[in-house]
């Protein structure tokens, strides 16, 4: 019982590395997956490297298909453009659960959480990820375990689609956004906060394609590895 639950932290070490490597762009889009190095990199089985990848792949963030292994997934311009409309939909969800109803508690955790973005506004790949995670932050706030579900793996997704088609964005400007949202949110405007949430993600979908070098994975996962205390492979 205690190695099947040792080994469950692993698994969900190696997703979260994996992960954050991918919503870091640090791995893109097209990129393989292959399990032994990863294993050999993270110091795991191939069999725990399998089960975070196909928790990937249920989150979109990655593409399993038989005999020809695993990759970073690579959305199309479409199928952005149909996953910011419906992010769009179900965060407007998130704004009208929200307004007027953020405990003291929760708006310092949101507002310390801005202060991050803006110390970190220089780092084009980690403001991106800091922004997205403001936003999964909000909808954790609601309670809703459908609508944290469906609002994480969107999130998630759309990291992707900047990384495909998205140019460098201004910071300071979702830096902004993201305060003026709270500051709605506080004072129960909905109205106000679903339109500046509704220009906030539009916004994003008319970015252009910016191109992104190649990297080898475990030279990609080394530091990944290591944030999650798995023992790298020599």
């Amino acid at each position: 019982m205690e190695r099947k639950a040792a080994n469950g932290r692993r698994s969900q070490a190696v997703h979260r590395a994996l992960k954050r490597a991918i919503l870091d762009q640090a791995l893109a889009p097209g990129s393989k997956l292959p399990e032994d190095s990863i294993g050999e990199r993270m110091g795991v089985s191939r069999t725990l490297v399998r089960e975070a990848l196909v928790r990937l792949s249920e989150e979109g963030l990655v593409d399993l298909r038989p005999n020809k292994g695993a990759t970073v997934a690579q959305p199309t311009l479409e199928e952005g453009r149909d996953l910011f409309l419906t992010r769009t939909a179900l965060e407007r969800l998130v704004v009208e659960t929200l307004s007027g109803k953020l405990t003291k508690e929760q708006i310092d955790e949101l507002s310390a959480h801005i202060d991050a973005e803006e110390a970190a506004r220089a780092e084009r790949t980690i403001s991106i990820r800091l922004s997205g995670e403001f936003h999964t932050l909000l909808a954790q706030m609601t309670n809703n375990a459908s609508l944290i579900r469906y609002v994480n793996d969107l999130v998630a997704r759309s990291s992707l689609i900047l990384t495909m088609y998205g140019r460098p964005h201004s910071s300071e400007c979702a830096v902004s956004e993201h305060r003026e949202l709270l500051e709605k949110l506080v004072s129960g405007d909905t109205a106000a906060a679903e339109a500046l949430m509704i220009h906030h993600l539009d916004s994003i979908t008319t970015r252009a394609l910016l191109p992104k070098e190649g990297r080898n994975i475990r030279d990609v996962l080394s530091a990944y590895a290591a944030a999650e205390g798995l023992n790298q492979g020599s």
